[in-house]
């Protein structure tokens, strides 16, 4: 089977031919039918996370070397099973839930996976979507999104769940007005469609980018205004009637987190999913005084993609933009995305 496999960080991605896996124990073997192409993707191709300061966080640090295989948003048909793996749902075409813990820490006991301390997730310690054909631990992973279209599926697994985690994060502040959503890329375009269906008042869309503005706007945003405004924080103040309750910042750069705190009312909660890079300083009255919640959030669990799917089925979730291409293209779809020409999501079609 083909895989695009990372084989030096910054290098191009480099196609690695494999037998087929034959699962054993409790994996699956899933032909995938779509791979999602992340911000995380690239990251990890590049080879680490920039912290601030002019220094750099490594994947090896990490404990994390090529070769990788990428992808974590996969849909793929279950084709067969371990002896261990029970029945399984052979010949369907299932979401892969990619947030993999080690099963005994306490944060995989409370199901909470994406959170474990020695994490085994797909597409980064485990082979992804890149590939003709992938291996799924155990058959719980598998989520069935029948009635849904499987393209328009795919970046549920890591868009839509972020999105959702973190949305559901600000409780009811959602609707005590318009929730800024800071980066209009594939998150930020599915965050519209999530906090549609969960019932918020509407958001207010912050990016550097005009066409991804106008998809913002396309895709249902209340307002859209220039992140490199000189008057960024005055728009926001106004468009939120005086500050803003809830702040989505989906970029995680110093000038988004900055923007967002500079932008909340008293008792604003801003929750930071993006992973750009940077550091922040900030007075620490200024936390208590007016008071802030800032918190992070990553991915979400096993239980929050399934309440995901089915929100999707019931409310009829429009699709974010999706760009299909073959898998043989995927360092050009690679370069796409680092050169920020990706409007919604790529997905790669084996």
């Amino acid at each position: 089977m083909r895989c695009y496999c990372v084989i030096h960080h910054g290098q191009p991605l480099e196609r690695v031919d494999k037998p087929v896996p034959t699962p054993q124990g409790t994996q699956v073997l899933v032909k995938v039918r779509a791979a999602g192409l992340c911000h995380t993707d690239l990251h990890l191709w590049e080879g680490h996370y920039d912290i601030g300061g002019g220094k750099k966080l490594t994947l090896a640090e990490r404990g994390i070397k090529p070769p990788l295989t990428l992808s974590h948003e996969i849909v793929g048909e279950v084709v067969s099973a371990g002896s261990e793996a029970g029945p399984v749902p052979l010949g369907r075409t299932m979401l892969v839930h990619p947030w993999i813990g080690c099963g005994e820490c306490a944060a995989c006991r409370r199901g909470e996976e994406n959170l474990c301390t020695q994490p085994q997730v797909m597409g980064i310690k485990q082979p992804g979507g890149f590939a003709e054909y992938t291996v799924v631990p155990h058959p719980r992973y598998l989520v069935d999104i029948d009635g849904l279209d499987p393209a328009a599926a795919t970046p549920l697994a890591c868009a839509g769940l972020t999105t959702y985690s973190a949305l559901r994060k600000f409780g009811a502040r959602l609707h005590e007005g318009p929730v800024v959503i800071i980066g209009a890329g594939g998150l930020g375009l599915m965050a519209i469609e999530v906090l549609k269906a969960l019932g918020g008042q509407g958001a207010i869309v912050v990016d550097i980018d005009p066409v991804k503005r106008e998809a913002a706007l396309a895709a249902g945003a209340l307002k859209v205004i220039d992140a490199r405004a000189s008057d960024v924080v005055a728009q926001i103040q106004a468009a939120t009637g005086g500050g803003a309750r809830a702040v989505l910042d989906l970029v995680g750069a110093t000038p988004t987190v900055s923007t967002a705190v500079a932008s909340c009312a008293r008792g604003g909660h801003i929750v930071i999913c993006g992973l750009m890079g940077g550091d922040i300083t900030l007075p620490l009255p200024v936390i208590p005084l007016r008071p802030l919640t800032i918190q992070g959030s990553y991915v979400g669990t096993l239980a929050e993609l399934r309440e995901l799917v089915a929100l999707a089925r019931e409310k009829g979730l429009a699709p974010i933009p999706v760009t299909q291409r073959p898998l043989d293209e995927a360092n050009e779809a690679l370069q796409a995305l680092h050169e920020g020409r990706v409007v919604g999501r790529t997905i790669l079609v084996p």
